[in-house]
């Protein structure tokens, strides 16, 4: 599957880039962006070592620096600054923050909300990058500062329209960077200037420059100085609807793991891809960690198996997100705290599984009242599925349809989900469902604006849920 750059007319796409290399045939500089992490690493791995092919070379003619701790003038010296070695001199800056600016402050603000729990490393260096943008002091947002800035200030400040507001994310950040004793670096104009210059013309034949970001700003002159004297390579994540999307997310996917699978000496089976694809739903991510970690599994074996994926990466996220609430529906604590844990313990976001919680409650209540409006005739929560099928889902059915009631538009549509929801609905009285939607209401205020352990307002609540009498 190709990758294409960014329309720059320069290097149409990896295999092209690496088709040129492999003829002698390299530039001074190459920028490869986008928010699709692995390929993006794949690809400066597969442009570094076409660069410096002998490993023994790279060891002394390599050198990798973090965009946390990037120094533009001293990356100038280094750039015109001959090899060790004879040959050539390769120079990779990862997450660079030299295309960042004002402009990319909402899809920034994105990744440090969607950040701070699974992955607090990398959204403590998005938001130093943040407060370099913003020119905020992070000792002025400390011990409650930020609350100072008002709405209008802020809008002014930050684009910041629409979704959950400051308060749910700027203080956890603000504390995760000062507990991490982080310190802003801000960006140099003149040393900016130097770079497009040295990039232009001042570097020793032999002499490359590697730069990778998440985003960038492509109005920036840098920018375009690459454009003009080097490549830049574009790997954003894989966008469109339905089969579409899905068949070309998957491709993607296929194209790694056989690297990954070739290099290994081994290959999988059909059977195996399909299961790896039920667990994973073919992320990129999670499916190539996935194929990593079976290489390492199958030892000797030539040929991973179904069975393999099975034993390797055990139960999905979303089948665990299932038994959880589930276990609410049918309050069964030890259940219900069992999958709380799991879901936990493989990275899922206490948020979002809050929100799955919600979501489970509000549906249970708007079938309560569904229920006592009589709108569903003859439903009794003992029938069986085939009796609820022929006589109640056709007037739910016609419910639906119709728009006849707005506690109707969280009830599932398909009839066997709908039947288990109207039946779990009968272990609840209608005041105890409400009570457990103001208890809600207020974990909810606790998580955003408190310190309070998520884990255990998360354990309370089911311990509440499921140990009331049916």
């Amino acid at each position: 599957m190709a990758l294409h750059d960014d329309d720059t007319g320069r290097g149409a796409s990896l295999e092209a880039v690496l088709a040129e290399l492999k003829r002698g045939k390299a530039v001074p500089c190459y920028l490869l962006y986008g928010d699709e992490e692995f390929r993006l690493r794949d690809a400066v791995e597969k442009i570094t070592t076409a660069l410096i092919p002998d490993a023994r070379d790279r060891e002394l003619n390599l050198f990798v620096t973090d965009g946390e701790h990037e120094d533009v003038g001293s990356l100038c010296e280094s750039l015109i600054t001959p090899p060790l070695l004879p040959g050539r001199k390769v120079l990779v800056v990862r997450e660079t923050r030299l295309f960042q600016s004002k402009n990319l402050l909402a899809p920034l603000i994105a990744r440090i909300r969607e950040r701070l729990e699974p992955d607090p490393a990398r959204a403590a260096t998005d938001f130093m990058q943040f407060l370099a943008l913003t020119e905020l002091q992070l000792d002025d947002l400390r011990e409650g500062g930020w609350r100072k800035i008002d709405d209008d200030v802020w809008q002014k400040i930050v684009p910041d329209g629409g979704g959950e507001g400051r308060e749910s994310w700027l203080p956890r950040a603000v504390d995760l960077c000062v507990s991490r004793g982080l310190v802003p670096v801000k960006e140099k104009a003149d040393e900016t200037d130097r770079l497009e210059r040295v990039l232009a013309g001042g570097m020793p034949e032999g002499n490359h420059l590697i730069l990778t970001a998440e985003t960038v700003d492509r109005r920036k002159r840098l920018f375009k100085a690459i454009s003009t004297v080097g490549k830049v390579l574009s790997f954003v994540k894989i966008t469109g609807e339905g089969k579409v999307k899905d068949k070309a997310r998957q491709e993607a996917v296929q194209q790694m793991a056989t690297e990954l699978l070739t290099r290994a000496g081994k290959r999988i089976s059909a059977g195996a891809w399909s299961v790896l694809g039920q667990k994973t739903g073919f992320d990129l991510r999670e499916s190539l960690a996935a194929i990593e970690k079976l290489i390492t599994y199958s030892g000797e074996k030539a040929v991973i198996e179904a069975a393999d994926v099975e034993a390797v990466i055990g139960r999905t996220k979303e089948e665990r997100v299932f038994d959880l609430t589930r276990a609410i529906a049918e309050k069964k604590l030890t259940a219900a705290l069992r999958s709380l844990r799991e879901l936990l313990d493989q990275g899922e976001p206490p948020l979002k599984i809050f929100s799955m919680i919600i979501r489970e409650i509000r549906i249970l209540l708007q079938a309560k009242l569904l229920i006592a409006s009589g709108r569903l005739g003859s439903f009794d929560p003992d029938m069986d599925f085939g009796r609820f099928q022929r006589t109640v889902y056709p007037a739910l059915t016609k419910l639906s349809g119709d728009g006849g009631m707005e506690g109707i538009a969280m009830i599932p549509k398909t009839p066997f989900p709908a039947y288990h929801s109207l039946k779990n609905a009968s272990r609840f009285t209608r005041a105890e469902l409400a009570g457990y939607m103001e208890m809600l209401a207020r974990i909810d205020l606790a998580l955003k604006s408190t310190a309070r352990d998520e884990r255990l307002l998360l354990e309370r609540f089911l311990i509440s849920v499921c140990k009331a009498k049916a």
